[in-house]
């Protein structure tokens, strides 16, 4: 098990304890793997006293999301990976469950379980690889129906008890095999935080390894509890690594269609029309354009 962390010390130690609990009640043997981003809140400390079994990696700089996972995944040795946000619970059953899933065929890769927010209700089973409609909404968000929807690329947790698949999970709880970091990789450091799930699953994906939701197995996500402490850095990091998505996955064809989808609604939005764009002025709209300009232009293919 690997966790990420920055700055979440009380969370972290929560959900610490719910991992102990799982693991009593699943009877898995489990590897805990901390890595610190060089948090401030003496996050790597308290770590060490709560817990004397868990390895704590205390970074002396932030390595971002993808590279100190890898990290993680570098130091660990059992057959399966579960990646964890340290502002999750994990909730009865749910380890066991997951774990079932992943092993009731070879050809699964990742298994991820129904996130819920902190009251409890839906957050979500999954998404569809983004695409040019998804991007479009990330810009212009219409009705919450239409962006909870399948149009959006959410999946609805389905009868609640029979896994089924997935594009890919949100990255704050995944259940991987071991051999995923041998045929396809591990996490793309290219990626400082953001999209770097989607990446992962895209490629395991095209190697042929099925990824699934077990909607019986709950976790609880507290959501952003990092990336809220930059807000404004987080949004700009957020488009840098999607529009890094679509230059390694996508041809100039999409991405010709997604500069005229931006374009068409920065025009709306100058022409008057009541166009929403989250709050977004429309400078900020083409600041988000300049960036995925920027990162289609300036970087090398790799």
């Amino acid at each position: 098990m690997v966790i990420v962390s920055w700055n979440t010390r009380e969370l972290l130690l929560q959900c610490l304890v719910s991992v102990r609990a799982e693991q009593r009640r699943s009877e898995l043997d489990l590897e805990i793997i901390v890595v610190d981003n060089a948090s401030a809140d003496g996050s790597a400390e308290a770590v060490r006293a709560a817990d004397s079994d868990v390895v704590v990696l205390a970074q002396s700089e932030n390595l971002g999301f993808a590279a100190a996972n890898n990290l993680g995944i570098e130091h660990a040795t059992g057959n399966a990976l579960l990646i964890l946000n340290p502002d999750t619970e994990l909730q009865p059953e749910s380890l066991g469950r997951l774990w079932r899933t992943l092993v009731a065929s070879e050809h699964i890769g990742l298994v991820s379980p129904v996130l819920l927010n902190t009251d409890g209700s839906f957050q979500t089973a999954g998404f569809q690889f983004p695409g040019l409609v998804q991007t479009f909404l990330d810009l212009y968000p219409l009705h919450p129906r239409l962006m909870g929807s399948q149009i959006n690329g959410r999946y609805d947790r389905g009868d609640g008890r029979s896994p089924f698949r997935i594009d890919h999970p949100l990255g704050a709880c995944m259940l991987v095999r071991r051999e995923i970091v041998d045929t396809v990789g591990a996490f793309d450091p290219g990626y400082f935080v953001y999209s770097e799930e989607i990446d992962w699953c895209r490629r395991m994906s095209e190697a042929g390894w099925t990824i699934l939701c077990a909607p019986s197995a709950n976790v609880i996500h507290h959501g952003g509890q990092s990336t809220s402490q930059a807000p404004d850095r987080m949004q700009a990091q957020l488009h840098r690594s999607r529009a890094r998505y679509f230059r390694l996955h996508e041809n100039e064809r999409f991405r010709s269609r997604l500069r005229s989808l931006m374009d068409l609604g920065i025009s709306l939005k100058r022409a008057g029309l009541p166009l929403p764009s989250g709050g977004r002025t429309i400078e900020e709209l083409q600041a988000i354009a300049g960036i995925y300009e920027e990162t289609w232009a300036g970087a090398s293919d790799d």
